[in-house]
């Protein structure tokens, strides 16, 4: 991709004011509503979520069993065969392909959920009605995190790299991709709308990520330098985040390219060191061999239980958010992995993505998960009677990291491995937000710099305000929930959309 921009016009008449100032606009009022009335927009935002979640539940997860089957239709039918682009070899060597895509998946959350998950699910009834607690426990995040997930991560980034490199589309947004299908009508209402969509998706997914992780680095950052942990300290390291990966997405694909390789260096140099000296080597290995086989046997029942007398709404709080929370996120991160899966081909794209993003994300829940199983099974540490007593999952997380042998260096590495996700990631969503506001942007341009940097900062305005709502966890997973609703179905659309447009090419149109 060259680092070049188009100057032939002004810039104010090249952005598209549908997906910029509008979501800018209702984000803004949205931030205000959060901030000054905390409690009524929680209640609000709870009605809309028990009803979308309770009501249409099944939704959610048909599709993603939907998109899972169709992943793998697409690697091994014809069109597996399709390259992504006039060149004979990848743009990017397998292990820059790989760790810029499995870095900009996930962001911080990664670490976060790897910590701690197990605890989440070890209180949960239908935990122990399944079997034992350590043996399911360590099971169900690598289903929520797993196979079904990264399905909608490559099935989109295919749609959106064949738009790019094969048709050669000068519009980078939502609504191109379902042309085949809809026809002119996307330059209408009906694409302005799904533009619109896509986008408060994107802000909702990015503001899930930013509020639910940055606590912790906060807690690690207040644990290690004695500073007392406030607010205004949460504050100031959002704006750090936003000003590293500001100034990383500002140089352009050499950037995000150094910025993901800092990243999985440091990233398996914690998960190495919490193996080797953890001292809960073995227990990881079989509980993690264990999990690894109670997915495969339970996927599709796992995949399909709605718990339709409400027994106890497991799927409901669980599943159900989970693939509400990887659908807004396809947004940004399919077209990111689209756009640099140019001369690959969509065998290699399905199948390069699920090899690259499992590894990496089983690595790390085996290992950092089953390490606090252990010390809970082994009695080392009974966290699950200090998380029950006081709630506080942050606190826990570094309780359990600080059993480790020079564990300030444990949570200096966790810093830097937060800070380093957060910024790879928001470095792609910037990008490609940024290309998403042009009215017509050709798929070897990058966007002026002016455009990054205001979606740099734009980004970062919802989780400074979710930061004052009392309840911004729950308001959170609502939103994502919320957003994912009308996402579901852009995305049928855009499937549906990719195989005419791919048949007709195989077929020579």
């Amino acid at each position: 991709m060259r680092n070049q921009t188009v100057s032939k016009k002004s810039l104010l008449g090249q952005v598209d004011p549908w997906t910029t100032l509008l979501p800018f606009t209702c984000i803004l009022a949205l931030c205000a509503w959060f901030v000054f009335n905390p409690t009524q927009s929680s209640e609000v935002l709870q009605l809309i979520r028990t009803f979308l979640g309770d009501e249409f539940g099944s939704y959610y997860l048909l599709i993603g069993l939907a998109v899972f089957g169709c992943s793998l239709y697409l690697a091994f039918s014809r069109y597996g065969k399709i390259r992504l682009g006039d060149i004979d070899k990848p743009e990017y060597s397998n292990f820059r392909w790989g760790t810029m895509m499995f870095t900009a998946g996930l962001a911080a959350d990664i670490l976060f959920y790897s910590c701690c998950e197990w605890m989440l699910y070890a209180a949960e009834p239908h935990i122990s009605e399944m079997g034992a607690m350590q043996d399911w426990a360590a099971t169900f995040p690598l289903f929520h995190w797993g196979p079904i997930p990264w399905g909608f991560y490559v099935i989109l980034s295919v749609a959106f790299g064949f738009m790019i490199h094969v048709r050669k589309r000068d519009k980078q947004k939502y609504s191109e991709s379902c042309r085949a299908l809809l026809g002119d009508r996307v330059d209408g209402l009906a694409g302005k709308l799904i533009d619109l969509i896509a986008v408060f998706a994107l802000i909702a997914g990015t503001a899930t990520t930013f509020s639910l992780a940055t606590p912790l680095l906060s807690m690690a950052i207040s644990r290690v330098t004695g500073i007392p942990q406030t607010t205004m300290l949460t504050i100031l390291i959002l704006l750090a985040v936003c000003a590293i990966y500001t100034c990383s997405v500002y140089f352009g694909m050499k950037g995000i390219q150094r910025s993901a390789a800092c990243c999985t260096y440091l990233f398996f140099t914690l998960l190495a060191y919490v193996f080797f000296f953890g001292g809960e080597s073995r227990f990881i290995v079989e509980t993690g061999i264990t999990a690894l086989g109670n997915l495969v046997q339970n996927f599709i029942g796992l995949s399909t239980w709605t718990d339709s007398m409400r027994t106890s709404s497991f799927p409901q709080n669980w599943t159900i958010f989970y693939w509400a929370y990887w659908m807004v996120w396809c947004v940004a991160t399919p077209f990111f992995i689209g756009a640099i899966s140019k001369g690959r081909t969509i065998r290699q794209t399905v199948l390069g993505g699920y090899f690259f993003g499992l590894a990496g994300t089983f690595t790390s829940f085996i290992i950092m998960g089953n390490y606090g199983l252990g010390l809970q099974m082994h009695g080392r540490l009974d966290i699950l009677s200090s998380y029950g007593a006081n709630g506080d999952l942050y606190g826990s997380i570094i309780t359990i990291l600080e059993q480790l042998p020079l564990s300030k260096l444990v949570l200096i590495l966790l810093v830097l491995c937060m800070v380093t996700f957060y910024s790879t990631s928001f470095d792609s969503i910037t990008l490609v937000a940024a290309s998403y506001t042009y009215k017509a942007l050709a798929h070897n341009e990058e966007p002026d710099k002016r455009v990054k940097l205001f979606w740099a900062i734009f980004l970062i305005l919802l989780p400074l305000a979710l930061i004052f709502s009392e309840n911004s966890m729950a308001n959170l997973q609502t939103v994502s929930i919320i957003a994912a609703f009308p996402i579901g179905i852009i995305m049928v659309l855009i499937m549906a959309s990719f195989f005419k447009d791919a048949n007709a090419y195989l077929n020579g149109h």
